[in-house]
């Protein structure tokens, strides 16, 4: 339209976030426009931080791209984005991975320094090692439900981009006289990170640990507002109000989150999510895994939503590496003759990417990964945990014990094990510049930069924090991802959607 137009010509220009493709060019040249677009620029956005310790690419599609369409573009942005890394914090001088993936990561990674020899910088560096994880060496832990604080709040309201919303029922300023009317209809929408001390404080704890550290809070706040009445002096009382702005916004934090935790404790205690819980827990401590489940053929048949009903059944699948044939088909046709034959092409995606498959060999390895890395624990303390089995009430994240593992005694010890997971494991070394090499002080700790290929949930997160505070850990993590993710988002990633007919 502007080429025919008659008034003065405009300048447009396009960029292509993170890197300019070949296919959309053709695309825009197909269509006779490309020559219109005079500056054609991309803007490599890799990794973006979400916290102080944490960077995520955002790419939501990564893992069906790898898993289901053998597309290794998003491998490729993480590993340019971990050069960009390395040309600001220094070279990392030990490479770990587990996974197909993390080998090709690494690959690229490698190669791309002997192509640009001249990105060899003097940086001292803050990273001692990389741990690259792919998704799907632990299938296991996104299906089941967090049970951190943070993690809740992904599981039922969903955390985007640090953001959640919320109903607003619950956070309308209450007036005295006025019952009620004019409620506030829009949702409350609030940012969460470690920026708020309170939030920093209660995100990684179990659930049923938030309630106390709350009432503390509570107790403190009333009594730093009483204290307003004990200033005689205009010293004191100008010490109380310069305080005030920090105890307000203490007391509204305070408010929004005990507004959450009400809201998620009407969710988990209700019968539903008792339930769900108990057949999730059985499955992962190894009970009844190999015949139909009860709960979830009567959640089929009263229609629960789809994506639960998936969740448990990849679960159970998980659990038992793999299904009996005659289970498996008996839950994918009672799956389709409840929610429709279209559901097919979903299931279909599942069994490719690994998490819905019959068993092959007839073994089950499952409770030998079990037992070896201690990924159930019955005596979980939830108040005050000595074990990264606290984020799932007596689940470990297989993913973040093989972290743990690796920082101490290291991977030798579980070699077994490590050949059960699926993908090759490896080590590789980066030399660094002669003058570079750290020399460790006393008692300093180590940092390991643990990159999930696939997506990583908040659980993990809490569970990798809780590794980092340990007194005697001497490792400190950084998380970075492809994606944040829970099991509903990552199950709805790999579902088909089908358009309906045009006509």
């Amino acid at each position: 339209r502007e080429d025919r137009g008659r008034s003065p010509q405009r300048d447009f220009h396009i960029l292509f976030v993170p890197r300019r493709s070949l296919l959309c060019e053709q695309w825009l040249k197909e269509q006779g426009v490309l020559g219109s677009f005079i500056h054609r620029e991309q803007y490599s956005l890799d990794l973006i931080p979400f916290d102080g310790d944490l960077l995520s690419m955002e790419s939501e599609s990564a893992f069906k791209e790898c898993y289901l369409e053998s597309d290794q573009t998003s491998l490729y942005h993480a590993a340019k984005g971990l050069m960009t890394l390395q040309a600001l914090y220094g070279t990392i001088p030990q490479i770990f991975g587990k996974g197909e993936c993390a080998r090709h990561v690494a690959n690229m990674m490698i190669r791309m320094k002997r192509e640009f020899p001249g990105s060899q910088n003097s940086i001292f560096p803050v990273f001692d090692t990389l741990l690259l994880l792919d998704r799907n060496v632990d299938l296991l832990t996104p299906l089941a439900t967090q049970l951190t604080y943070e993690g809740l709040i992904d599981e039922i309201y969903g955390i985007q981009n640090t953001y959640v919303k919320l109903p607003p029922e619950k956070f309308a300023p209450k007036k005295q006289g006025e019952g009620g009317k004019d409620l506030p209809t829009e949702p409350k929408k609030l940012q969460l990170n470690s920026a708020e001390e309170l939030y920093a404080e209660i995100r990684d704890k179990n659930f049923n640990a938030v309630g106390s550290v709350l009432s503390k809070k509570a107790k403190i706040i009333s009594a730093a507002f009483e204290e307003r009445h004990h200033a005689k002096t205009v010293g004191e009382i100008k010490q109380f109000v310069s305080q005030l702005p920090h105890m307000q916004a203490a007391r509204s934090s305070l408010a929004n989150h005990t507004s959450i935790a009400e809201l998620i404790k009407d969710i988990t205690t209700s019968e539903d999510f008792f339930d769900n819980l108990t057949v999730e827990q059985e499955f992962m401590s190894g009970i009844d895994t190999d015949k139909v489940n009860n709960y979830i053929e009567d959640c089929i048949a009263q229609k629960h939503p789809l994506i639960k009903i998936l969740r448990l059944v990849c679960l159970q699948s998980v659990c038992n590496s793999g299904l009996k044939q005659k289970v498996l088909d008996y839950y994918k046709r009672e799956i389709l003759q409840t929610y429709g034959y279209e559901h097919i092409l979903t299931l279909n995606n599942l069994e490719k990417a690994g998490l819905l498959k019959p068993q092959t060999s007839g073994r089950n390895n499952y409770p030998t990964i079990r037992k070896t890395l201690r990924l159930w624990m019955d005596d979980v303390n939830e108040q005050n945990p000595n074990d990264i089995s606290y984020v799932y009430s007596g689940y470990a994240p297989l993913s973040v014990r093989l972290a743990q593992l690796l920082a101490r005694p290291g991977w030798r010890s579980i070699e077994e094990v490590l050949k059960m997971l699926p993908g090759p494991h490896f080590e590789e070394r980066q030399q660094l510049p002669t003058g570079l090499q750290k020399k460790r002080q006393h008692g300093e700790n180590r940092v390991t930069l643990v990159f999930f290929l696939g997506g990583v949930t908040y659980a993990e997160i809490a569970a990798l924090r809780f590794l980092s505070q340990m007194e005697d850990g001497g490792t400190e993590y950084v998380i970075a991802t492809t994606k944040l993710i829970n099991g509903t988002t990552w199950i709805k990633s790999l579902m088909e959607k089908l358009e309906p007919a045009p006509f």
